[in-house]
């Protein structure tokens, strides 16, 4: 259950003169004061119990603050950055920005980050990181580039996992997006390819993240409304490497997909998320509090003045810009309990439940907390769980994996997947991911309406399955008729009988163009052919001979036109492929992943059936028997040589007689016309 308490306006004066309003609120060195920086020129401290300021402090005039002011947690100073290369450092005592503490740096600067227990990070714009002492050290030292070229910083948070730093940003680069993450006990800097699925289009307009278990947990709020989650495993299996990690999603619909503007997400707790926006696309903008573990709507509240996009939490309280104001919401969230969800928690419990049912799962909590037993036994029982769940030792992702695929719901499996394969792989990788497939099969076979698509897609795309290790993938996929996945195993398992192969080629032919069309292929083999186009047509191909005459021009169907046709028709006639882009691409050629350390290319391999059948060819040319069938093929042969030579004389002709019929646009129902041809 999670309620939105009365808010109040925490600015006496309209905030900001930019249009996107403040750059930011953080937390002080003091548990309710909060630094508010301006877009402009002007940093504010708060005491938020007391609603009103405690000092401000201004950079002078043609000067102009870049990015938020944060306070020094080890000294209780103040940090703020103007611009984008001059930091400035004071404290309480002082009063005039411009003779404070002042370091000119040699490059510009994206954000600087402070929590508590650690030395404040400055992130610069082209995704280097530096500690402040460091940096205040050699204020000019030579500042490396991290990103690449065009890929522009949209959000970073800083995070202390298991006591050690770690900060992440998020880059955009042509409408992808990417993950680095940097652990600083280890100076590892990794980066993620945040992978969308084929049929999501939208694109992420606000980030949150939280850090669970040993992942973290990255949540967008995206262009069509929806919210959508990514685990990027804090300990990655090849660091060096670029991963690849795929984005599900977690909520539907929160805001409207046409909002452009003025959306926002925070993760509050573990099972809790706030967003800022509007809930339909004629409906004033909102703050809400969205339950991710049971998907539901657990308060809201309207913000008629709108809002700049911006949401900002600290302790209990979210910080927003309502009109021209900045206001301060507090809220409450409780434990996440399906009651509770539901909005039927009874409020007489225990509070010392609260903080107990943070170990019990509530489907087998038989209504402890809800007056339905002993208030004093029900804490009883729960601090015995408390404590037998401290001893017992953590589950491994992949036993979680393969206790999920026997019964829970296809979400689930999914997430519990994606937590499997982003741990470092282990030697016994592949015959887990086979254990896996063998079960969601055989849950297939018994459920005949369980079919688990992502998740099956996901662990052919591990590269480490066969048709041998999993038999019955590629014949559940043909009785189910999913080219989809046909296409992908063809792709990857290099043992594929020729039976299935065939089968797989009739469904390929048979399947119809409609079907294919609502269907994700991928058309990466394809896309080299420019003479495929999107409607299935082939361009004229005007240039090219074949046996010496252009068998697109030797028709002479204009003659026997009808009367009433319009001239032009015949000039614009084009060639219909009898092959969609789509089918093309399933019949193109498969990657071949053969065995051996230097196994042979496809074209090598259609090189030696090609020598293979020239040599019994040249031995049937020689026996006596093929005699007739050699002269046989003689006459036809020239047959149709000198057809097509006397076909390429006139070719010429054919040429005149199409362009006359091109510029004869005045022709009535009835006309004699004479043609010479010299």
């Amino acid at each position: 259950m999670a309620a939105l308490e009365e808010g109040f306006t925490l600015t006496a004066v309209p905030l900001g003169s930019g249009p996107d309003g403040p750059l930011g609120v953080e937390q002080s060195d003091k548990t309710d004061q909060f630094l508010v920086t301006d877009s402009g020129r002007t940093v504010i401290l708060y005491k938020v119990s007391d609603q009103k300021p405690l000092g401000s402090w201004s950079v002078k005039q043609g000067q102009i603050i870049t990015c938020p002011a944060v306070c020094n947690f080890q000294t209780g100073e103040y940090i703020v950055v103007h611009d984008n290369k001059v930091l400035r450092i004071w404290n309480n005592e002082d009063v005039n920005l411009d003779k404070v503490f002042k370091a000119t740096l040699s490059a510009e600067v994206y954000r600087i980050h402070s929590i508590q227990g650690a030395e404040p990070l400055v992130l610069f714009k082209e995704g280097a990181i530096r500690g402040l002492e460091a940096l205040l050290a050699e204020p000019q030292q030579k500042i490396e580039t991290v990103t690449s070229d065009e890929e522009v910083i949209k959000w970073t948070k800083f995070f202390m996992v298991f006591r050690h730093p770690v900060l992440i940003f998020i880059t955009e680069k042509h409408g992808n997006y990417f993950a680095y993450v940097q652990k600083f006990n280890s100076r590892i800097l990794s980066k993620y390819t945040l992978l969308l699925r084929q049929e999501e289009k939208s694109a992420a307009q606000s980030f949150s993240a939280s850090v669970y278990r040993k992942f973290i947990s990255l949540m967008s709020l995206s262009s069509d409304g929806c919210v959508y989650e990514t685990l990027i495993p804090i300990h990655p299996s090849d660091p060096e490497k670029n991963q690849r990690v795929v984005r599900s999603l977690l909520l539907k619909s929160v805001v409207s997909g046409s909002a452009r503007s003025g959306v926002a997400l925070t993760i509050l707790d573990q099972d809790h998320v706030a967003v800022l926006g509007p809930p339909l696309s004629a409906s004033k903008e909102c703050l809400s509090i969205w339950n991710t573990k049971f998907q539901t709507l657990q308060a809201s509240k309207e913000l008629p003045q709108g809002t700049s996009g911006q949401l900002w939490y600290h302790g209990e309280n979210l910080f927003m810009l309502h009109g021209k104001f900045l206001t301060v919401i507090p809220y409450k969230c409780e434990v996440s309990s399906l009651a509770g969800a539901l909005g039927k928690l009874k409020h007489s419990q225990d509070p010392d439940i609260h903080a107990m049912t943070h170990f019990v799962n509530w489907e087998t909590s038989q209504g402890y907390g809800l007056g339905s037993q002993n208030s004093e036994q029900s804490k009883r029982i729960l601090r015995r769980r408390k404590i037998e769940a401290s001893v017992q030792p953590e589950v491994p992702p992949s036993t979680q994996l393969l206790a999920a695929v026997q019964k829970d719901s296809e979400k689930h499996i999914e997430v519990e997947l994606r937590k499997f394969l982003a741990v470092k792989r282990t030697p016994d990788f592949h015959t887990i991911i086979g254990d896996v497939v063998i079960g969601l099969l055989g849950r297939c076979k018994a459920e005949p309406s369980f079919y688990p698509r992502n998740c099956l897609m996901q662990l052919i795309q591990t590269r480490v399955l066969s048709y041998s290790l999993c038999p019955g993938l590629m014949e559940f996929a043909l009785e189910k008729t999913d080219v989809q996945i046909l296409q992908l195993c063809l792709q990857q398992f290099p043992d594929i009988p020729e039976s299935v192969t065939c089968a797989c080629l009739k469904i390929f032919l048979s399947i119809g163009d409609d079907s294919l069309q609502e269907t994700d292929i991928n058309m990466e083999s394809v896309s080299d052919y420019t003479a495929i186009i999107q409607d299935g047509e082939i361009e004229e191909q005007t240039e090219i001979l074949q046996n010496g005459f252009n068998p697109e021009e030797d028709n002479c169907e204009n003659c026997a036109q009808e009367l009433t046709e319009k001239p032009q028709a015949a000039a614009e006639e084009s060639t219909s492929c009898p092959v969609t882009g789509k089918r093309a691409a399933l019949l193109e050629n498969a990657t071949m992943t053969l065995p051996g350390i230097h196994p042979p290319t496809l074209n090598q391999i259609m090189d030696w059936i090609c020598l293979l059948l020239d040599a019994n060819f040249t031995v049937v040319v020689m026996l006596p028997e093929a005699k007739r069938l050699l002269l046989s093929l003689y006459k036809f042969v020239k047959s149709q040589i000198s057809i097509c030579s006397e076909l390429n004389k006139i070719e010429v002709s054919f040429r005149e007689l199409q362009k006359l019929n091109q510029e004869k646009t005045n022709r009535e129902l009835y006309s004699i016309e004479v043609l010479e041809l010299f």
